[in-house]
């Protein structure tokens, strides 16, 4: 997804004189074309996240649109004010590329762990924000980042990640995908949960239970009609994502479900407990530590079902 990504960079700036690309020691590898190419419109600042951010909005003031590449918890935590004030205080095109959403730097500990870095973005006012589920996704994202109004987050998982996203399925920054139509359960995901998401509907279908996939690439501004209008119908909700269980998607859908009235739905939200990350290992195993699972995310629905007074067949 990461190489994916900075390659659609490269060829919006082939065709577009608009594209420049500011990185933080990271990606230059994978634009060395983009740097021999077009020198006078890459930029590689090295460990200066603040000032990346400062200078991207300086270019972007000038009428070109910016892509910036660098580790999550920095674009969010340490550029914070930066990104509040130079960016989003004036609307302004800069693609935020956070490398390491969620758990994807295990090996590093909660220093580099981009657990909130969706909670942190979603309170500043036009921010949008993305992630897509794997490479093919992020293909048909990045041609409509280019004329984007305002700034953009775009969340990068590990890389390699498992292809589960379709083609079939329209894609729109904004819009919520159908992946999967079910009568009793509603699961709502974003990013690379899509395939734990995916896994379980396979198998809550075995013992009876007929389950909604709808993944959420964009998660501000959230898809509210599509999320209530399958929401309205489902016994039990259950919100997969890579990030805390505060201030993400789980938040959002929860936040929305309150407000609409929604009585009697079963809810719960799968993510990483309000807690610091005091494990190391890899993104695997620590998603299997929080449960962040096809198994989980089976056992929780039917959990949910059963307090609703659903049969499950197990």
């Amino acid at each position: 997804m990461r190489k994916t990504c900075l390659e659609q960079v490269y060829r919006l700036a082939l065709g577009d004189e608009r594209v420049f690309f500011i990185g933080s020691d990271l990606g230059e590898g994978t634009l060395h074309a983009f740097r021999e190419q077009m020198p006078r419109r890459f930029f590689m600042e090295g460990v200066s996240e603040a000032l990346v951010v400062g200078m991207a909005s300086g270019l972007a003031l000038e009428g070109r649109i910016v892509y910036v590449n660098t580790i999550g918890t920095f674009l969010t935590r340490r550029c914070f004010e930066q990104v509040v004030l130079d960016v989003c205080l004036h609307n302004l095109p800069v693609r935020l590329i956070g490398n390491g959403g969620g758990l994807v730097y295990a090996p590093l500990g909660p220093t580099h762990l981009a657990t909130d870095d969706i909670g942190i973005l979603r309170t500043i006012p036009n921010m949008t924000i993305v992630a897509p589920a794997d490479a093919e996704e992020m293909k048909r994202l990045m041609p409509l980042t280019l004329d984007h109004p305002g700034p953009l987050y775009i969340r990068l998982a590990k890389g390699h990640d498992p292809i589960v996203s379709r083609d079939d399925v329209p894609f729109a920054i904004g819009s919520a995908m159908l992946m999967r139509e079910g009568s009793d359960a509603l699961l709502v995901t974003t990013g690379i949960t899509l395939k734990p998401a995916l896994e379980a509907a396979d198998a809550l279908e075995k013992n009876g239970i007929e389950a909604t996939v709808l993944h959420m690439p964009t998660i501000k501004p959230l898809d509210r009609d599509a999320i209530l209008r399958h929401a309205s119908h489902a016994l039990a909700i259950v919100v997969v994502e890579e990030h805390s269980v505060i201030g993400g998607l789980g938040s959002a859908v929860a936040e929305m479900i309150a407000e609409e009235g929604l009585a009697g739905k079963r809810f719960k939200r799968i993510g990483i407990p309000d807690a610091f990350v005091d494990r190391y290992g890899s993104q695997a195993l620590l998603m299997e530590h929080y449960g962040i699972t096809a198994q989980s995310i089976v056992t929780t629905t039917e959990n949910l079902l059963r307090r609703h007074g659903q049969p499950v067949t197990v």
